[in-house]
């Protein structure tokens, strides 16, 4: 449950705009990396101590300020005295539960969204927030923790390769958005192999503990959903121009991201009635045999009920029963018991209730 409703009880009482670093510490130390480049230059470097990030507000070239680690609130502060950014953006920065969102203020826009990633052991979806500033030749991001999902975006800078280089900010900001939810497919290529595995179990051998498994899987499935829905929103409001930022030939590929966003969407929901289906499927499974117990005890107590008749007569210590001095009254009663047992399988047989 901590993974849908992050522990943000340490606010309680505070003003708007506070720092506190809400969620878990992912990184040992904040790491904080610069990298500059236009058309034709190219710099990276790692800035120690942070008062260095001033100088990249004067600067030609686009500005990528890389910040990974979250739980240093003064470093988070002093980016933000910096960059003259609102105290709401830095809080929401740092309150890693935040829902994916995008505010636009008169000299950059904040964007704040969801990374994902499947983890085999446990099957489970790990999330981490990803929150982007973007500027007019600069970019803030900011991370958990350090990770590879941006290291072919930082490749094609360096190496020149593509229009990164010879677009602005806005493009970049593109390039990072995009490789998040690019990122979407191979979490739910993953979700996608579950889903058949536990769909092939369910038909060959529905055992017990199918219905925990499919049960965790809706959860993942929920959290997946939660965590990817308002990223609509959050494409379709820079799709449709609101921020100045983005320019008119940027929109093309924002307009493809939003293509993308909404085909995970959909692979979601498609998942979600699959898992449904697959519990609805197991249910079905168990109550099926559990008729199929109940049909042969059934069919078992009611042949033995005429048997039962016919030895309680029998069993009845009467001084004056006929039978009891013939000779053959014991062979006679057993060889009319499975007569009626033989009659009783041919009618079940026929009425096809065996």
């Amino acid at each position: 449950m901590s993974r849908f409703i992050k522990k943000s009880s340490k606010k309680a009482g505070l003003p708007p705009g506070a720092l506190i670093h809400v969620g878990d510490k992912k990184a040992e130390e904040v790491s904080i990396r610069i990298i500059d480049y236009n058309e034709k230059d190219f710099e990276e470097r790692d800035l120690s101590p942070v008062h260095e990030t001033f100088s990249c507000k004067e600067t030609s070239t686009v500005t990528w300020i890389s910040v990974d680690g979250l739980h240093d609130v003064d470093i988070i502060q002093n980016i933000g005295e910096a960059f003259h950014l609102h105290p709401l953006v830095l809080e929401d920065v740092l309150n890693t539960g935040q829902r994916p969102k995008i505010d636009d203020f008169e000299t950059y826009t904040f964007i704040t969204l969801m990374m994902l990633f499947y983890v085999d052991e446990n099957w489970q979806i790990r999330s981490e927030q990803f929150s982007l500033i973007l500027g007019d030749d600069y970019i803030i991001s900011f991370q958990e923790k350090a990770g590879g999902i941006f290291d072919p975006v930082k490749k094609r800078i360096k190496n020149g390769k593509g229009r990164i280089r010879m677009r602005g900010a806005d493009y970049l900001a593109y390039a990072l958005i995009d490789a998040v939810v690019d990122n979407y497919f191979l979490v739910l290529e993953k979700i996608g192999e579950r889903v058949d595995s536990l769909e092939e179990r369910l038909m060959n051998d529905p055992q017990s503990e199918i219905a925990q498994e499919i049960h965790l899987l809706k959860r993942e499935l929920i959290f997946l959903r939660k965590s990817v829905w308002p990223l609509r929103e959050v494409i379709s409001s820079l799709e449709r121009g609101e921020s100045d930022l983005f320019k008119k030939e940027t929109e093309i590929y924002l307009r493809d991201i939003y293509d993308h966003t909404i085909q995970v969407i959909d692979t979601i929901e498609t998942f979600r009635d699959m898992v449904s289906g697959m519990l609805d499927v197991y249910l079905s499974g168990i109550s099926n045999r559990m008729n199929q117990v109940m049909k042969v005890l059934t069919v078992i107590a009611t042949i033995f009920i005429p048997l039962t008749f016919v030895a309680g007569i029998y069993g009845m210590n009467f001084k004056y029963m006929p039978e009891l001095e013939w000779p053959w009254s014991y062979p006679i009663v057993l060889i009319v018991m499975m007569v009626i047992v033989v009659i009783m399988l041919i009618w079940f047989r026929r009425k096809r209730f065996l």
